[in-house]
């Protein structure tokens, strides 16, 4: 069973590097230009948690 991220919204600033860093195309932005996962494609690799410039998303 995979773990999906998890992503502070109120950290978030939307600039979208954690979908360009998904390998799996887990990650978009909401209507909000906030990130959200898909958990039922999330591997949780940590992949995102790398490529975010604010720290907003941990696994």
């Amino acid at each position: 069973m995979t773990m999906a991220v998890n992503i502070d919204k109120d950290a978030c600033i939307g600039c979208g590097a954690c979908v360009g860093g998904c390998p799996v195309g887990a990650l978009s932005l909401d209507d909000e230009g906030k990130s959200v996962c898909d958990e039922g494609t999330c591997i949780d690799c940590g992949s995102c948690v790398g490529t975010c410039p604010v720290g907003a998303i941990n696994q």
